[in-house]
C-alpha cells in the first residue's frame, strides 16, 4: 500500500493549488482518505477527509469554503483543491488512508504518504 502526494509549491496569498494523492496497492473506495498538514513547530492538523462509506466530505473550520476534496475512481486518485490560500496555510500536506471512518482523527489512519510542501507568501 502506497500513497503519493504531489502538487505542492510556492503561491502568493489569494492563489490556488491542487494537491493530488495517488494510491497503489489498494482501491480508494475501500478506505477513508484524509488530508493533514503540519507547519513548522506545530502539531499535525486535519484538513479534510472523504468517507469510505458514502463518499461524503468533511472539512476543518479553518479551510471550510476554501478547500474542496474530490475523488477520481478510475485514476485511484484523490485531490485537494485549495483556493484563497493564506500564509497560515503554509505547511507540509500529507494524505492518509484509513479502513474506518475516523474523520480527522489522525491516529486512526493506517497509511500515510510522504508529504508535499505548500508555501503561501504574503
Amino acid at each position: 500500500v502506497q500513497l503519493q502526494a504531489s502538487g505542492g509549491g510556492l503561491v502568493q496569498a489569494g492563489g490556488s493549488l491542487r494537491l493530488s494523492c495517488a494510491a497503489s496497492g489498494f482501491t480508494f473506495d475501500e478506505y477513508a482518505i484524509g488530508w493533514f498538514r503540519q507547519a513548522p513547530g506545530k502539531e499535525r492538523e486535519g484538513v479534510s477527509c472523504i468517507s469510505r462509506s458514502n463518499g461524503s466530505t468533511y472539512y476543518a473550520d479553518s479551510v471550510k469554503g476554501r478547500f474542496s476534496m474530490s475523488r477520481d475512481r478510475p485514476k485511484n486518485t484523490v485531490y485537494l483543491q485549495m483556493n484563497s490560500l493564506k500564509p497560515e496555510d503554509t505547511a507540509v500536506y500529507y494524505c492518509a488512508a484509513s479502513q474506518v471512518d475516523p474523520k480527522l482523527r489522525h491516529a486512526l489512519y493506517d497509511y500515510w504518504g510522504q508529504g508535499t510542501l505548500v508555501t503561501v507568501s504574503s
